[in-house]
């Protein structure tokens, strides 16, 4: 008799950025609405609708069985915009915040990777700190992972573009170099390959294989992303859906509110 495979459920999350006023931010580390101060009552808002946009989709997704999460857990200093845009400076506290966002998910197997030095640190590896804080399987620099027989490849780090139609080169290009070095037995041939940092959801590939960048959980409105990058960026995550190396599937979640909606000025 064929052994029956119960399926598993994968999240994947990236780019928490916690610490900077529009990343991910549970209740208790909230900004509160204040009439006197527009851009505080702004980025409320935003810390609010994030916040029940990744709580409501992980609720209807429970119980989860592996959690991977892609690096930039934590802002960091913010030394470009002079810290001028920190809900919260100490990096041990940015911890304790991806903590409480990570908990969340309650899955048991979580693998992590780790991010950028900007935010992660230089120095130090502080999501090391979170990783161990919530007891996570592994956190590497890049990390392979069977699910069921289907291999994740997992790093943060993938080249972006500011031409629409460039945006899959980068994940294209870390595909092509998965089998080349799959080929030399340096790397398992991976399945699904992912990466985080570039802020947009997009995907390629073919019958047998997914290529994934990962939307972000920051919100909109950094000094950065507004005065210095060009195109669209997506706030979401995705789940799939492990049954064996032939049966799966899988789905993203793209957060869409009016709060992203720029006014036009008249006078």
């Amino acid at each position: 008799m064929k052994k029956v495979i119960k399926p598993k459920r994968v999240l994947v999350i990236s780019d928490l950025h916690c610490g900077h006023r529009a990343g991910l931010t549970p209740p208790s580390w909230q900004y509160k609405p204040n009439d006197g101060d527009l851009d505080r009552t702004k980025f409320a808002e935003i810390q609010q609708a994030v916040w029940k946009f990744y709580t409501d989709t992980i609720d209807a997704l429970k119980p989860i069985d592996y959690l991977f999460v892609l690096g930039d857990g934590i802002d960091g200093k913010g030394l470009r915009s002079g810290g001028t845009e920190q809900l919260e400076a100490d990096r041990l506290k940015q911890c304790d915040i991806a903590t409480d966002c990570i908990n969340y998910v309650g899955a048991k197997n979580i693998v992590m990777v780790h991010g950028t030095p900007y935010h992660a640190g230089t120095e130090e590896d502080f999501e090391g700190i979170i990783a161990k804080n919530v007891d996570a399987k592994k956190i590497g620099s890049h990390e392979w992972v069977d699910v069921n027989g289907v291999i994740f490849d997992l790093k943060h780090f993938v080249s972006g573009s500011v031409i629409p139609h460039g945006r899959f080169t980068g994940i294209a290009r870390d595909r092509l170099w998965n089998l080349i070095w799959a080929e030399r037995n340096g790397q398992p041939k991976s399945d699904i390959l992912i990466r985080g940092h570039v802020h947009y959801f997009g995907y390629c590939g073919d019958g047998g294989i997914l290529n994934v960048t990962m939307p972000a959980l920051q919100g909109w409105g950094s000094k950065y992303g507004s005065r210095l990058c060009t195109g669209t960026v997506d706030i979401g995550l995705v789940h799939f859906d492990i049954t064996d190396h032939d049966n799966w599937s899988w789905r993203p979640y793209i957060m869409r509110t009016e709060l992203q909606t720029v006014e036009v000025l008249k006078f």
